[in-house]
């Protein structure tokens, strides 16, 4: 499978009272993540929403195994988990610079028509999206640092 790799250097301000990365913020790092993957296929969400098309996350998952400091760098890694022409799960790795797998994560995601929050095809209304996707999923090389 493609694997999209996306770095981040940790900041201050995204770390709790205990020094480590705050949970939510692995949520943020996951969307770059998916940012990265997206446009490494070819592709914008805004270009999507320019046709009145929204890809909203209908489930989301986090396990955290070790914690993230402010100063660390880690990477993002990020593929297509199972896709199945109308929803898409993306899965993420968090890894820090010792190679060690701080948080995995998924997230579902299915477009709808902005209007009507109507679920859409992606294989039909983006056929150009469907066939990145599934050749995405039987692709060997990765990008970026790992």
């Amino acid at each position: 499978m493609y694997i999209a790799t996306t770095s981040i250097d940790v900041r201050y301000a995204e770390t709790d009272q205990m020094g480590v990365v705050y949970h939510a913020n692995y949520l943020i790092w996951f969307e770059l993540g998916r940012t990265s993957l997206i446009n490494d296929l070819g592709f914008r969400y805004a270009d999507m929403e320019k046709e009145g098309i929204l890809s909203p996350v209908v489930d989301i998952k986090a396990s955290y195994k070790r914690p993230v400091r402010y100063g660390d760098e880690v990477s993002i890694r990020t593929w297509v988990e199972h896709y199945d022409g109308l929803r898409v799960n993306y899965g993420y790795e968090v890894i820090n610079g010792e190679g060690e797998i701080c948080v995995t994560g998924e997230s579902m995601h299915t477009c709808v028509k902005r209007d009507t929050f109507r679920p859409v095809s992606i294989r039909r209304k983006f056929p150009e999206w469907h066939k990145a996707y599934e050749q995405a999923k039987k692709q060997t090389v990765s990008t970026g640092a790992e």
